[in-house]
């Protein structure tokens, strides 16, 4: 999302009013990417939370306030892994509940059961490309940025979970019978 530069300056300079004018303005997208990550509203929460906490600290930090976005999701990741790491858990992909907001057509409900639950075997790092690139609409130079690995190795990572996916689904749904 892109937000007022001279609002994020201001929040970089301590304007806390600033500051929460920008959280306001991210709050969905941050809800559901933490609930991508943990898979449940109460954990989701928690870990907004602490990026925003993290995030208020932190916020004179931040070099180039164009980047604000990424910024605080890479922040809002690593306290989704913290989390998760509590736990001793694997990343679940999207629960149901996002899944209904992202495809609304009931044909596509019954694909995205099935792709969820491929996308629930893949490695972690697959499955963070595949929902950032797909899902969250992020370019693969910021999934870059957000999973501090290269270019070259994201796109392998695409590349990879494309071709894993295709497979498993195609083991899994035959792509010639329809559902009645």
């Amino acid at each position: 999302m892109k937000h007022d530069l001279h609002t994020v300056k201001r929040a970089i300079n301590g304007d806390v009013e600033a500051f929460e004018e920008l959280l306001f303005k991210e709050e969905k997208m941050l809800y559901y990417k933490a609930l991508s990550y943990v898979g449940n509203k109460e954990d989701a929460l928690d870990a907004i939370q602490e990026t925003s906490y993290n995030a208020f600290l932190a916020i004179r930090k931040l070099r180039n306030p164009e980047y604000f976005s990424t910024w605080l999701f890479r922040i809002l990741i690593r306290e989704c892994y913290k989390l998760l790491k509590q736990r001793d858990q694997m990343i679940p992909y999207e629960e149901s509940e996002l899944l209904k907001r992202l495809d609304s057509k009931q044909e596509e409900e019954i694909d995205s059961f099935h792709l969820s639950e491929a996308l629930s075997r893949l490695k972690s790092s697959y499955q963070t490309s595949i929902i950032l690139f797909y899902y969250h609409d992020l370019s693969i130079k910021d999934i870059s940025e957000v999973m501090e690995k290269p270019v070259s190795t994201v796109k392998t990572y695409l590349r990879r979970a494309r071709k894993k996916l295709k497979s498993e689904l195609e083991r899994s749904y035959p792509l010639n019978e329809k559902v009645t």
